[in-house]
């Protein structure tokens, strides 16, 4: 059996951009306990609603960075 380079450089290539990909489920995950955290909080204390506000969109744009970032990385390895 001869292995050929050119398709085992494609298949790994496969492999890791689909291994880079899983920060988006862990992203997908973190924004939701970030809004579920923001809505129990709402819920106990109305109040403090336009103070809590700021707090949860940094959290979302921080998980939703590194979502892009591996997003970023499995198409550099894909088409490197």
């Amino acid at each position: 059996m001869i292995i050929n380079i050119a398709e085992l450089l494609g298949a790994s290539k496969i492999l890791s951009a689909g291994i880079a990909t899983v920060g988006v489920a862990g992203s997908g995950a973190g924004i939701g306990i970030i809004f579920g955290a923001f809505l129990v909080a709402v819920s106990r204390h109305p109040e403090l609603e336009q103070q809590l506000f700021p707090y949860v969109i940094l959290g979302f744009a921080l998980c939703e960075s590194m979502a892009i970032f591996s997003l970023g990385m499995a198409f550099l390895l894909l088409y490197q």
